[in-house]
């Protein structure tokens, strides 16, 4: 039986191997060489964080970032290469979400 390690390295190598990954950081590169894209993206990112933290830590979120976060949003999907970004980036994010829920259903079951 192999050790938990070595299974933990096969999963990375599996995630960096995905068609998702591969996708992702190629847009990602692509889009990097873009300034105004990459800032707007950036700028994106950053608020959607604030508003995940805000949200995490049960603070009320802010209507103002609420509102510019819909309105870069919509900025964003009139460009071909940022839609595509954000659609590669969310099929990734999904991968390694559905991958965690399959840890924490593991980890939860073994536990009791």
């Amino acid at each position: 039986m192999k050790n938990v390690y070595d299974q933990a390295h096969g999963l990375a190598r599996a995630l960096r191997e995905s068609d998702e990954y591969r996708q992702y950081m190629q847009i990602k590169q692509e889009v990097s060489k873009i300034d105004h894209l990459r800032d707007s993206l950036a700028d994106f990112q950053q608020k959607q964080f604030q508003m995940q933290t805000a949200h995490m830590t049960g603070q009320s979120v802010d209507k103002e970032i609420m509102e510019q976060i819909q309105r870069l949003y919509q900025i964003l999907m009139t460009d071909p290469k940022a839609m595509e970004y954000l659609q590669a980036e969310m099929r990734f994010s999904q991968m390694v979400a559905d991958v965690y829920k399959i840890l924490g259903e593991v980890i939860q079951t073994d536990g009791k």
